[in-house]
């Protein structure tokens, strides 16, 4: 310190020969010039505003709010009491995590494996954009009760569309619950699913009739690929709140789970911070779609300056330069478009869905679906 201030040396040079950087080497000069020799002695590592500052009643309110809601970690119950006392001074996060340690309110989780991504879906960027929806695996309630509920949330919000029990994994059941959701709350642009049934069939475009209802009422259905999950994986981190609140254990009897589930939906819209949200809850963050429905299924439309359309015959197929082309008996007697590659080749498109590729006097070809 002394050669530096009597500039018998640089910081450079001094720095070097004590093997810091300069930047700590001028800060232990401010120090130094701040407060002499003492300045440079060990501080205290102790926080600037210590636990005790708080009052002994403020956190038996953060340690109430935890017992209430035991699956919320400390970032959410920080945001619940800066959202209900916005004008009190609360404990950090950090310093909550340590008092509910400290009370033994802290279960360890286990770490979960984070897996890349394989190709891009539908953008989020707002309320509607996508929807995801699956069946979340079933269970059984005390009184020996199978319980499956379809849920739907909105992609980019969060918010829980709907989380109903139905009593079959069937085309109807799943219309007239879609279709429940749509007069609530409109249209989305996409709604994103696995391959499973009633979502996906293994045939062309991977449509079901589910998938073609969806085309005609202006929606685009999107698969997720094969054995890839994490495509959708805002909705299987629903599906994990969903089981960790209402069904570990579950309830006693089917009446009670289906009520636990449904005041699971409004405290996760309402109530419940979502740390993606900035600790939002996703209620105020989604809007219902500007799209009405109107209960109107409708033949998708198309370029005629870019695409040829055809009836499907009753037996699935359509017909191009003398070759039989099948695109499956769900097709029949829809209107697909024919968008010509070369003077060989057409690919086929039921809406927005590509179905494959027409080759002259081959047959159809059938894109290949990704392998898991």
């Amino acid at each position: 310190m002394k050669s530096y201030i009597s500039k018998t040396a640089t910081m450079s040079e001094l720095c070097e020969e004590c093997g810091i950087s300069r930047k700590t080497g001028y800060k232990w000069v401010e120090r130094y010039r701040d407060g002499g020799v003492e300045a440079l002695r060990d501080q205290s590592r102790a926080p600037a505003s210590p636990y005790c500052k708080f009052s002994e009643e403020r956190v038996t309110r953060a340690l109430e709010l935890k017992r209430q809601y035991p699956s919320y970690g400390p970032k959410k119950i920080h945001a619940m009491l800066m959202r209900m006392h916005p004008r009190e001074d609360w404990p950090s996060p950090s310093r909550l995590h340590q008092v509910f340690s400290e009370h033994h309110l802290v279960s360890s989780r286990k770490l979960r494996r984070r897996v890349a991504r394989t190709h891009p879906l539908g953008q989020l960027n707002a309320s509607n954009d996508v929807w995801c929806a699956d069946f979340k695996g079933w269970f059984l309630t005390g009184d020996k009760s199978k319980v499956e509920p379809l849920t739907i949330t909105d992609g980019f919000s969060r918010f829980a569309i709907r989380c109903v029990h139905l009593e079959r994994k069937t085309f109807e059941e799943v219309w007239k619950m879609y279709c429940g959701a749509f007069d609530e709350f409109g249209l989305p642009l996409r709604i994103r699913t696995d391959n499973g049934p009633p979502f996906a069939t293994t045939g062309p475009g991977r449509l079901s009739r589910l998938a073609v209802n969806l085309i005609k009422a202006g929606i685009i259905p999107e698969w997720i690929n094969p054995g890839h999950p994490e495509e959708n994986g805002r909705h299987e981190r629903f599906h994990r709140s969903l089981k960790e609140e209402t069904a570990c254990p579950a309830a006693l009897t089917f009446e009670e789970q289906v009520q636990r589930m449904a005041t699971f939906v409004e405290e996760y819209n309402f109530d419940r911070p979502h740390e993606a949200l900035n600790m939002a809850v996703p209620g105020s963050v989604y809007a219902p779609s500007p799209r009405q429905w109107q209960g109107v299924l409708r033949s998708p439309e198309y370029d005629r300056a870019t695409h040829e359309v055809r009836r499907v015959g009753t037996g699935g197929c359509f017909h191009w330069k003398g070759t039989e082309c099948y695109v499956g008996q769900l097709l029949a007697g829809e209107y697909i478009g024919l968008q010509r590659v070369d003077e060989k080749r057409l690919h086929a498109f039921y809406g927005p869905v590509f179905l494959g590729t027409a080759v002259e006097k081959e047959g159809f070809e059938r894109p290949l679906l990704p392998r898991r």
